[in-house]
């Protein structure tokens, strides 16, 4: 079973405030972040909460971890926030608590066109996508840690395609949309062949963008948006997602 709800809001307040330290440049490069027993006691998490939130940053470029004792121990900043990172971490904050079925129905939308975008290019780098894919292959990934890598592949993806206005309006997002698949995967009973699930439809996804094919590419994203929703019990079915976009 995936983490609980109150969980998943502890990982995503550690997450939120190293991340509010770096854009803020509280935290900059070489600087060495609380303990994990500091920051759980600060925040009032369990330290579980924080070794998610850490792996996450890990993941995302920004910290090195290191077990042990020493200098080299812990967890250190290696980078901070800029460009694109530093717009989707500064525009989610403004993205709270937006209803979910307008949140759906807009991401129809932005990705629908950032797929058809992709497919259409034939410059298309993908390099990011591809490495976000290989990152979800990990087995002992928690579900919070999965679904943020998931976001950031559905946000790379828009990068890619260039837009730099459908770009801006992910970043945004991906608080409410994180929330709410978040709060969805509570709710599923067999999160193992969920991730797989997923992982499966990331994939051919990708492979339907990278081979040019539009129609394909834009009718899988629909059906994986659409689908992990209903799955989770979060919208009654996909036909009404479908219904209440036109």
């Amino acid at each position: 079973m995936p983490q609980t709800t109150a969980t998943q809001r502890a990982w995503r307040t550690v997450l939120e405030r190293i991340e509010s330290d770096l854009l803020l440049g509280t935290l900059g490069p070489g600087d060495r972040l609380p303990s994990e027993r500091d920051l759980a006691a600060d925040l009032g998490v369990g330290r579980s909460s924080v070794r998610e939130a850490l792996r996450v940053l890990e993941v995302m470029g920004l910290i090195r971890t290191a077990t042990g004792s020493g200098p080299q121990a812990g967890a250190i900043v290696i980078a901070t926030p800029s460009g694109g990172m530093s717009a989707l971490l500064r525009l989610q904050v403004a993205a709270q608590g937006f209803p979910l079925a307008d949140v759906v129905q807009t991401r129809l939308v932005l990705e629908d066109a950032v797929t058809a975008a992709l497919a259409a290019d034939g410059q298309r780098d993908l390099g990011g996508a591809y490495a976000l894919l290989d990152a979800m292959d990990d087995d002992q990934l928690t579900a919070p840690e999965f679904l943020a890598l998931d976001a950031e592949l559905h946000y790379a993806l828009a990068e890619a395609s260039g837009n730099t206005v459908i770009t801006a309006m992910m970043a945004g997002l991906r608080t409410s949309i994180e929330s709410y698949v978040l709060e969805g995967s509570a709710r599923i009973e067999d999160w193992t062949s969920m991730a797989a699930h997923l992982r499966a439809e990331h994939r051919e996804l990708v492979a339907a963008i990278a081979a040019g094919e539009s129609d394909a590419a834009r009718n899988l994203v629909h059906a994986h948006i659409t689908g992990y929703y209903t799955a989770a019990g979060l919208v009654p079915d996909r036909r009404a997602v479908l219904t209440d976009q036109n």
